[in-house]
């Protein structure tokens, strides 16, 4: 019977260890989360702000890619007139409407948004 008294102090002082330490995790975690707690309103301004500020890198990374698609366009159209293909017009139609269709929506999208 000494035996099993002593295992079962053993096994309660373990419990009581993992408690503790399960606790003390847990209660740094709790105070390293409200140490970085902010008000809600300044969250959402500041990343109002810094969208704002990478929305004029994201319509100058529209335009260039509209540039490069025009001049892909370009040389294609160019390779289907030279080689006297029927549907020369429909292609360079397309490639035209695309890359006006790119400048267009990046306007819009700063008009309105009013940036």
């Amino acid at each position: 019977m000494r035996c099993v008294e002593c295992f079962a102090v053993f096994a309660r002082c373990l419990l009581l260890g993992v408690v503790l330490v399960v606790y003390q995790v847990l209660s740094s975690f709790v105070f390293a989360v409200s140490a970085f707690a902010q008000d809600g309103n300044a969250g959402i301004r500041e990343a109002t702000s810094k969208v704002v500020g990478y929305f004029d890198t994201g319509l100058d990374l529209m335009y260039a890619i509209g540039a490069v698609v025009g001049l892909i366009g370009a040389v294609k159209v160019f390779n289907k007139w030279n080689a006297g293909e029927p549907d020369t017009n429909k292609v360079a139609a397309a490639w035209f409407g695309s890359c006006i269709f790119l400048v267009v929506v990046a306007t819009v999208l700063k008009s309105f948004f009013g940036i």
